[in-house]
């Protein structure tokens, strides 16, 4: 079972992920995140503190969309990781790739710069 939600915070998306995202709703999973990005956006924080688990599949997921968003030049960041869910980003090196925040609130202050 998985859940997103959006929330905006003037040119900045806040996309609140919660659940489970793996093989079997992957492709759900996408969609919903471009769904909820604008054309508008200037950035985009996924918002992960609901999340209880994500397969290699999510990840693959959130790896394409910080590539495709950064082709478009609009800034990815992910937020409010649990330990187990952060130590999957650290394992996997995707904390090398995307930057990862403590809450929405420092992402969105690291988005404004």
């Amino acid at each position: 079972m998985m859940d997103v939600t959006s929330e905006r915070r003037g040119s900045t998306v806040i996309i609140n992920t919660a659940g489970r995202v793996d093989g079997s709703n992957a492709s759900e999973f996408q969609d919903a995140l471009e769904a909820n990005i604008g054309a508008e956006d200037s950035a985009v924080i996924l918002n992960l503190a609901e999340l209880d688990y994500i397969s290699s599949a999510g990840l693959r997921i959130i790896l394409l969309s910080a590539k495709n968003l950064r082709q478009r030049d609009i800034g990815f960041s992910i937020c409010s990781l649990s330990s187990s869910v952060h130590e999957l980003f650290i394992i996997s090196g995707f904390d090398q790739i995307i930057a990862i925040h403590s809450s929405p609130e420092t992402a969105l202050a690291a988005q404004e710069g």
